[in-house]
């Protein structure tokens, strides 16, 4: 029993040495020829922030169907960061097709900086800085 058992081991172990981690999936593009803006790749960004902001401003669960309309503006600030206007639609509490409220939302976009040349010390940050209702 002893002697079987040892012989178990030497071939149990024996595969776990040859054993090769396992290979790193390959990164591929999402789709061939898909043209993306910088507005998508801003839009990517900031989306959870404002996601966020717009559940607390409605106190609504779950709120789907809001849609960011357009970017309307992005200004450099002196402390290397970027602040982000953005409009929004979101439907109305009534849920009724086509009705929307216009809302405007300001985003602070901080990327990480360590640099005595610029100035700045700080990490990656979003931050949503103004939610202004527009129209209800």
């Amino acid at each position: 029993m002893t002697v079987l058992f040892t012989i178990l081991l030497m071939f149990s172990t024996d595969n776990l040495v040859k054993a090769k981690p396992p290979e790193p999936k390959e990164i591929k593009p999402y789709a061939e020829n898909w043209y993306v803006t910088p507005e998508d790749i801003i839009m990517d960004i900031i989306f959870p922030s404002i996601d966020k902001r717009v559940i607390n401003e409605y106190g609504r669960d779950g709120l789907f169907g809001w849609q960011s309309q357009r970017i309307v503006g992005i200004v450099y600030n002196n402390n290397h960061s970027y602040d982000v206007s953005v409009r929004l639609k979101v439907p109305d509490e009534r849920n009724i097709p086509g009705n929307y409220a216009q809302d405007l939302v300001k985003v602070r976009v901080s990327p990480s900086c360590d640099s005595p040349k610029i100035g700045c010390s700080h990490g990656f940050k979003v931050e949503v800085l103004e939610y202004k209702h527009e129209s209800k």
